[in-house]
């Protein structure tokens, strides 16, 4: 209030630069200044006092005529899906004016149960990013699965009296839901009764199913693949994160809606990025970018990475620079290339120029005991992965291009001296899934199309959302 008010001088003013105001939606004149971690207040520099704002200031940097946008927020992120730590996820983003995220650590919960959600928390608590966490509802994500750790209402209870949780996670058995199971209902309580969000993941419902779904006290959605069904989950009151992964890529089709003018309820997400995607498209700010360049107003589209995201969260104080907000703000010469020149964590620089400075990111201190080690096999011969002749066809797995979907279809299947075996003419693959945490779940057994491999393996023990082998 002093620095505000001119009694005291700012730490730091961004000179005769352009705001990109989240609460008007208009992009402005501006002089911004800041007081330590928070902007102390924004100013037109035609106000006549300019000059007394230059001197008053310790820091001066002239910005030339670019723009002053929020610290983007990512509204629905697994950071485990980057396969890097939490510290390099940061490093890879940070410099892009990504300034926070909302994290889902269902993939962790189910390999190391509370355990591990507790080291996502700690490993994020010095780290110039912000890190909140909704706790995961559905570990396992179905009772066909076998995972890591027990991870039950006590487990979320527990994390939900955590300062940097949000909400519970996206409520994953939706048909559960619309029936009317108890014990998963009874999670989503757990949250409303803290007054925190529930968290959604609703794909393709529609019609009455989806009000059922909604009235559970659900809040959002993630899931939408297509202009009408993001339109209908909007009409319903949901707010519709568009997501734009590694896989999943939504973008396109739901960037209309933001068109049309409802852009207050829809916040931008990632749900899932790869380290490559990571490092040549980047994170959140990826649906920035390529919004304002299909002709978005870029006040919505900053928007939506932005205010709607920490207002469905309720985040005080962020998304947004304005008066008594924390200082996390991108400096962007150029809205559409969003390549951002300087970038500020609660007012101090954390990257210049597209790179992390040096020093912003703490070296780890150890503690990932818990997410080491955890594959742990009994033996496995030939014998595990010998599949029998169904005598007949068979079911199949068809595994879709870009969509973590998958339908199925029936098939007559290679067979070799009684058993089946792949067929890749026919692109007509075995698939096996190995319980890999040592508490007895065996190998499952099947046949996959759609992966096109001709030769060789493919193994991988990152398998959502169980992560078995």
């Amino acid at each position: 209030m002093a620095v505000a008010a001119g009694r005291e001088p700012a730490t730091l003013l961004l000179a005769g630069g352009r705001l990109v105001n989240v609460f008007t939606n208009e992009v402005t004149p501006a002089d911004v200044l800041l007081a330590g971690r928070l902007v102390a207040g924004v100013y037109d520099p035609d106000d006549g006092q300019a000059q007394q704002r230059r001197e008053r200031a310790l820091e001066v940097i002239d910005l030339d005529g670019a723009y002053v946008v929020p610290g983007l927020i990512d509204g629905h992120v697994h950071l485990e899906s980057s396969l890097v730590s939490p510290a390099e996820y940061v490093r890879g983003v940070l410099a892009r004016g990504v300034t926070g995220a909302v994290c889902d650590p269902h993939e962790v919960a189910n390999v190391a149960g509370e355990p591990g959600v507790r080291w996502l928390l700690a490993s994020t608590d010095a780290l110039p990013f912000d890190v909140w966490v909704t706790v995961p509802s559905c570990v396992p994500s179905s009772p066909f699965e076998t995972v890591g750790a027990d991870f039950g209402p006590a487990a979320m209870e527990r994390l939900l009296e955590h300062p940097r949780v949000v909400g519970v996670a996206e409520l994953m058995s939706f048909p559960a839901v619309v029936a009317g199971d108890p014990e998963v209902l009874a999670k989503a309580r757990l949250g409303e009764a803290r007054g925190l969000t529930v968290e959604g993941h609703a794909p393709g419902l529609s019609g009455a199913e989806l009000q059922a779904y909604l009235a559970s006290g659900v809040g959002s959605d993630h899931e939408s693949t297509t202009l009408e069904e993001g339109r209908e989950k909007l009409r319903a009151g949901a707010f519709l994160m568009v997501r734009e992964g590694s896989v999943t890529r939504d973008l396109d089709a739901l960037l209309p809606l933001v068109h049309e003018g409802h852009a207050e309820r829809v916040g931008f997400v990632t749900d899932d990025r790869l380290p490559h995607d990571l490092l040549s498209e980047g994170g959140v700010d990826l649906l920035v970018r390529r919004a304002v360049a299909a002709g978005v107003n870029p006040a919505y589209a900053v928007r939506c990475a932005t205010l709607n995201v920490a207002r469905h969260y309720g985040l005080p104080r962020r998304g947004a620079v304005a008066a008594g907000y924390f200082a996390d703000l991108a400096v962007v010469p150029d809205l559409e290339a969003f390549a951002p020149s300087l970038v500020l964590k609660e007012g101090a620089p954390v990257a210049e120029a597209g790179a992390v400075l040096p020093g912003s990111i703490p070296p780890a201190t150890g503690g990932d005991a818990v997410v080491r080690g955890t594959v742990r096999l009994g033996e496995l011969d030939e014998a595990a992965f010998a599949l029998a002749d169904p005598g007949g066809a068979a079911r199949c797995v068809v595994a879709l291009p870009n969509r973590i979907l998958t339908s199925q279809t029936t098939v007559e299947p290679r067979v070799v001296a009684g058993r089946v075996v792949a067929d890749p003419e026919r692109d007509l693959l075995k698939l096996a899934c190995v319980e890999r945490y040592g508490r007895g779940g065996g190998v499952g057994l099947g046949l996959v199309t759609g992966f096109g491999l001709r030769r060789g393996a493919l193994g991988s023990s990152v398998g959502h959302d169980h992560h078995n082998l």
